[in-house]
């Protein structure tokens, strides 16, 4: 209750400070008297005298006249800003004996012919808008000396940036962050944020960035990127600058990283470096999934299948402690007057992990539960390397030519040593397993794209076309040790299973695809989108297990049961048709797609034949409405037909764990999502209020489930089956309230994510067979905070409380229904002789459950002191602790199906590091060719 009471009483003093406005009012007109025009569009901004925060603002009609209601009364500055003019300030005041300010005709004047003349009063204006793009000027804000890009866009309005980087802007999450419109070592944000300095930035853009296709026809397609440009200043585009930074630190803890970046106008050079067992691993590693992860095969939105040898990048959790070596170079350049335009990246990095992991299991099955306790000893590694390059070719102003191409090559080892406990509910032994794994994966991935589009001579009639193939070659080797002991009720051992084997999988697929679009439009505002592809698909999969002979050594002995070798041929055509209505303020579209997917499968084995012939449906629909540039709604629907996998289908038993046995289904049939989304979002840039509303939910009919049999000696099988007349659910609500309050800037935020998912359970004791429904639910509520003072200090955090459901209607009063509290602080507070001290504390508490008694509580506390040298502050002595309470204790709970788990796992530890960092830079004017 006393969470209601605060965020009803905090959301009525954002209403308070925001609304409470008078009848006061000023009005006049923005012309240029030179050219003797109306400026239609101009930003009229008033601003607070005292502050020169925003009041109020607005934009000129196309006459030139404007008018601003609703004021306060006091002393204000207006200001007008129109591009490629010079900006206009004035000083007014409003009072009982001036109530309306009548500013008349205002004449701005061209910086072209400014010359002299002064026309600015006041500050520099810290915002611009311009059409969709909202424009922080880097002059109106706090940059001290060796100041990085993350610490100049942590002052902006409506903009957040966390503790690892992550920026959120207008309530969405920055997902792009460009340096002169361009991507930097493939469109990695941090790389950016973290390593630019501030005092090279001019200009900061905020957009949403347009899909391609909606950039390249004009029809909205809905589809945004929340985006960062970073702009930089002109004597900033030549020269070179960059980082070193070293550490050493208690218990064999160390951290490298060397960056060095050249830049000529529009040609830039980067290279990067960096070695540590701290947790940090460099880069980030986001591409986009051209394969389908885990083992056997998955298939996409159009039908299409795909073979993958599993083993995803390994990237680091907080699991264990790991050794992490990276390294990168980019290159990108325009020339010919933009004609042509390179990017391109290299990346390497090699990464290991040793830890030890505890997982508690409780498995809730119909009249009775089993419990289980594993403790595992691991040790994975990954080695990558990765070479990409876009040319993009500019024909003329109607024609564009981009090409893309990429190759990876990767390594995967994993070694697991494993021994796992069961026991019945009355605490009886049930089993006993101990098993070795170990899995050497060797990947090949290539993919090469050309993408053309052009404009017709009728505005709006369009086409492109995309041609794009793909190769994957996915090797690997591996052996499975295990014994398995089986206890009767009373603790007498039973039988014993044991294997030992040698598992080898040979993964390959081919992939064509092609697309072409054509846009016409119908009037003005109503156009029509018709889309033709076609798809064709080969691959195998070899996978095979061999055990021992009796009295031999060789694993020679082929196991029929757990091998598979087949082949697939897939040929698909889809044809589709979206209608797009664009008026005003608002956009509308609905339209589907269908592809006619044919399958054929070859046992290699058997001589079996399976062929399958189906239609996959992609209806979709969006309405958004644009209130303002800064105030819109979107509601959508979109539907997909999805397709059972061959690891569903195939059926071949996998006994990578003996005590969870997978079947497949030849029989499955296709289930069908249907998902509906929106939100509402309305910001004021200047006083930083923003409200964000967001929201979705999706069922499936028809759904693919598992149904697991469960026998006496606690041994499951799983296998997949169709569950008519039921529809799992996914949803999810997300809310957040910021504004300015007393000069700090305060967020309330609120979420809900759940689902409810089905599955059938049999219990072999009794014979019984059930329908479980588990439902998950994770309610959270978030206060946000953040201050800056200009050579004094300034901080950031959040804190709130957490709620879990998570329980099986097998056994509903063994859930793990819970609740929790997380919070994060952290501050830069600068102390005199160059000093400066950084703490920051991490709080996490998950309460006991019914299923899980034991709870969780850490405090991380880090700190870190620095001492600057000289008067750019670009050498730094700094002193850090790492976890200073010595509670980083790993911890993770959750549900699937009817079984609850929780993992408690080594991660890093309390340290003490010694580091010095030298910032080196040198920049020139360079030429504007």
């Amino acid at each position: 209750m006393k969470i209601t009471i605060s965020s009803i009483a905090l959301l009525v003093l954002f209403s308070l400070t925001g609304y409470a406005q008078s009848n006061y009012a000023i009005k006049g007109s923005a012309v240029d008297t030179s050219e003797k025009k109306a400026l239609h569009n101009t930003t009229i901004m008033v601003l607070n005298a005292k502050d020169s925060t925003l009041s109020k603002f607005t934009r000129a009609a196309a006459d030139g006249a404007f008018a601003i209601n609703n004021l306060n009364a006091g002393k204000f500055i207006l200001v007008l800003s129109y591009p490629g003019y010079a900006d206009y300030a004035e000083d007014f005041t409003l009072d009982e004996k001036a109530p309306i300010h009548n500013f008349a005709k205002i004449s701005l004047i061209l910086k072209s012919r400014l010359l002299k003349d002064v026309i600015i009063k006041g500050q520099v204006t810290a915002i611009k808008i311009k059409g969709d793009t909202t424009e922080f000027n880097a002059k109106a804000y706090v940059i001290q000396p060796n100041d990085k890009v993350e610490d100049l866009i942590r002052q902006f309005p409506g903009i957040q940036v966390d503790k690892d980087g992550k920026i959120t802007a207008q309530g969405q999450t920055v997902s792009k962050v460009l340096l002169d419109g361009e991507e930097f070592f493939g469109d990695d944000p941090t790389l950016v944020t973290k390593n630019i300095r501030a005092d090279m930035v001019d200009k900061v853009q905020l957009y949403d960035k347009k899909s391609d296709q909606t950039t390249f026809t004009g029809i909205d397609d809905g589809v945004k990127t929340k985006t960062l440009n970073i702009k930089l200043k002109d004597g900033k585009k030549s020269g070179y600058f960059g980082k070193a930074d070293v550490g050493i630190g208690t218990d064999k803890y160390y951290t490298g990283q060397l960056l060095y970046n050249k830049f000529q106008n529009k040609e830039k050079f980067s290279l990067y470096g960096t070695a540590a067992n701290t947790g940090k691993t460099g880069l980030n590693w986001d591409d986009s999934q051209k394969y389908a992860d885990g083992n056997g095969s998955t298939m996409d939105d159009n039908g299409n299948y795909y073979f993958n040898g599993g083993g995803d990048d390994l990237r680091y959790n907080g699991q264990g402690i790991p050794v992490a070596k990276t390294g990168g170079a980019h290159y990108d350049n325009k020339w010919a007057n933009d004609k042509y335009t390179i990017n391109s990246n290299y990346k390497v990095g090699a990464l290991d992990i040793d830890g030890t992991k505890k997982t508690v299991r409780q498995n809730n099955l119909p009249g009775r539960i089993i419990n289980s306790t594993t403790d595992q000893l691991f040790n994975n590694s990954i080695f990558r390397q990765k070479l990409d390059a876009t040319l993009n070719i500019k024909f003329d102003t109607t024609a564009n030519l981009k090409i893309a191409v990429d190759g990876t090559i990767k390594e995967i080892k994993n070694n697991t040593t494993s021994a796992d406990t069961s026991r019945r509910g009355n605490n009886t032994l049930l089993n006993l397993s101990n098993s070795i794994t170990t899995n050497d994966n060797k990947r090949r991935q290539f993919n090469a794209s050309a993408f053309f589009t052009k404009k017709l001579k009728k505005k709006g009639r369009t086409i492109s076309a995309l041609f794009a193939v793909s190769s994957l070659d996915d090797q690997s080797t591996g052996f499975l040790n295990s014994k398995l002991a089986y206890f009767d009720t009373t603790g007498v051992l039973t039988r014993t299973e044991l294997t030992d084997q040698y598992k080898t999988g040979k993964n390959k697929n081919i992939n064509l695809n092609t697309n072409l679009t054509y846009t016409e439009p119908i009037t003005k505002a109503l156009s029509i989108v018709f889309n033709y592809g076609l798809n064709a698909n080969n691959g195998s999969s070899d996978q095979r297990s061999y055990s021992k002979p009796a009295g031999g050594i060789d694993y020679s002995v082929l196991v029929d049961s757990l091998s598979n070798y087949f082949k697939l041929n897939q040929l698909s055509n889809q044809a589709g048709a979206i209608l797009n209505y664009t008026k005003g303020k608002t956009i509308i579209n609905f339209g589907t797609k269908a592809s006619d997917v044919s399958f054929k499968q070859i046992n290699e084995y058997t001589g079996d034949i399976l062929k399958r012939h189906f239609i996959n449906w992609n209806p979709q629909a969006m309405f958004m409405y644009k209130f303002s540039q800064q105030q819109s709604l979107r509601v959508s629907y979109n539907g997909n037909t999805n397709q059972p996998s061959i690891g569903q289908i195939q059926p071949v038993k996998n006994n990578s764990n003996p005590l969870y046995i997978t079947l497949g289904n030849p029989d499955l049939t296709p289930s069908f999502r249907n998902n509906f989304g929106g939100f509402y979002n309305s910001y004021k840039v200047l006083s930083g209020q923003s409200v964000y509303i967001s929201g979705n939910y999706s069922f499936t009919t028809n759904p693919i489930v598992n149904n697991t049999s469960t026998d006496a000696g606690g041994k499951t099988t799983i296998q997949y089956f169709n569950l008519p007349g039921k529809r799992p659910s996914n949803y999810n609500v997300y809310t957040e309230v910021s504004r300015k309050i007393l000069g700090i800037n305060i967020g309330l935020g609120g979420s809900m994510y759940g689902n409810t998912s089905y599955n059938m359970v049999k219990n072999d004791v009794n014979a019984t067979n059930q329908l479980n429904t588990t439902k998950a639910i994770d309610y959270s509520v978030t206060i946000n905070i953040n201050k800056y003072v200009q050579n004094k200090f300034n901080f950031y955090g959040n804190v709130g409380p957490t709620y879990s459901i998570n329980q099986s209607s097998l056994q509903a009063s063994n859930n793990s229904n819970g609740g929790g509290f997380s919070g994060y602080f952290g501050g830069n507070y600068y102390l005199p002789l160059q000093f400066e001290l950084n703490p920051n504390v991490n709080y996490t508490y998950s309460a006991p459950t019914g299923a899980l008694p034991q709870g969780f509580r850490s405090t991380i506390l880090n700190v870190t002191l620095t001492k600057s040298f000289f008067k750019e502050k670009n050498l730094k002595l700094s002193l850090a602790v790492n976890d200073l309470l010595n509670q980083n204790n790993g911890f993770n709970r959750y549900a699937y199906g009817s079984i609850i788990t929780e993992d408690r796992y080594t991660t890093i530890k309390r340290y003490f590091m010694f580091s010095v960092t030298y910032d080196f830079t040198k920049m020139t004017a360079g030429s504007t060719k």
